[in-house]
C-alpha cells in the first residue's frame, strides 16, 4: 500500500502551504547552491538557438526558467504543476520577468493530457523526492511518451551525501535547523520537516536512473557538490 506522504493530494496540499516561502527556503536549505544546480543540471542538454519545445515538470515558482532561456533563447516553455499555490507565484514571475511568455498547465504529471512525441526537452528540478518507486516508473514512462525521438531530459534532486561526515552534518541541518527556519517563515515547522523526510527516503538518484533506463531511455547518472544533489539525464533514442 502506498505511503500517504506520496499521495498526490497530500503532496499538493503540502506545497500549497509552503508556496509563500518555498523559493527562499530552497535557497537557504541548499546553502545557496540551488541556483547553481538549476544551471548545472541543464548542461547535459544540447545547446541550440533554434525554436524548441521545453516542458518544465513540477515547475514550482519557475526558478529554472532563467537557465532555460540562457541555454535555449528561442525556447517555448510549458510549465506544469498541480499546486495552485505554486502556480500563482509562477504566473507572476512569468509576467514580470518573461513577458508572460510561459505556458501553464495545472496538471498531475502522473495523470496528464500532455501530447505524445512533442517536446524536445523535458526538465524537472527538485521534485523527484515526492514520488514513490511505483510513481517514479510512471514518471519515466510519461517522460518517454512526451519526448520527441532524439529528445533529451534532465532531472535533479537534493540528495543524501555518500560521504559519512558530510552526511552526518547534512542530516542535522535538514532535520533540526530547517524546521526552525520553517517556523520563522511559516509559524509551523511541520511542512519543512516533511521535506527532510522525503529527502532521507529518497537517498539519491541512482534508483531513479535505473527506473528511467528500464523504461527504455538512454540514461546518465549525475552528482553535484559531493552528492548533496544528484540527478539523471539522457535521451529518447526512438
Amino acid at each position: 500500500m502506498q505511503d500517504d506522504i506520496y499521495n498526490p493530494e497530500y503532496v499538493k496540499g503540502l506545497f500549497n502551504r509552503m508556496s509563500t516561502s518555498y523559493e527562499r527556503m530552497n535557497y537557504i536549505t541548499s546553502f545557496g547552491f540551488s541556483i547553481r544546480w538549476r544551471t548545472q543540471f541543464l548542461q547535459p542538454l544540447k545547446i541550440t538557438k533554434e525554436p524548441v519545445e521545453v516542458i518544465d515538470l513540477l515547475t514550482g515558482m519557475g526558478e529554472t526558467w532563467r537557465g532555460v532561456k540562457k541555454r535555449f533563447p528561442a525556447a517555448n516553455i510549458t510549465a506544469v504543476d498541480f499546486s495552485e499555490g505554486m502556480l500563482k507565484y509562477a504566473r507572476k514571475k512569468s509576467e514580470l520577468k518573461f513577458g508572460g511568455s510561459i505556458r501553464f498547465l495545472q496538471e498531475d504529471v502522473l495523470n496528464n493530457r500532455l501530447p505524445s512525441n512533442h517536446y524536445d526537452f523535458v526538465i524537472c528540478a527538485f521534485g523527484l523526492k515526492t514520488f514513490s518507486t511505483e510513481q517514479m516508473a510512471v514518471l519515466a514512462n510519461e517522460t518517454k511518451r512526451i519526448l520527441k525521438s532524439g529528445g533529451q531530459f534532465s532531472f535533479i534532486e537534493v540528495s543524501a551525501p555518500s560521504n559519512s561526515v558530510l552526511n552526518f552534518f547534512y542530516r542535522i541541518y535538514l532535520g533540526s535547523l530547517v524546521p526552525i527556519l520553517g517556523r520563522l517563515f511559516l509559524g509551523n515547522p511541520r511542512e519543512y520537516r516533511m521535506l527532510w523526510q522525503y529527502t532521507m527516503r529518497f537517498g539519491d538518484s541512482k534508483k531513479t536512473e535505473e527506473i528511467f533506463n528500464a523504461a527504455g531511455l538512454q540514461t546518465q547518472y549525475n552528482t553535484y557538490f559531493y552528492g548533496c544533489a544528484s540527478g539523471v539525464s539522457g535521451t529518447k533514442e526512438h
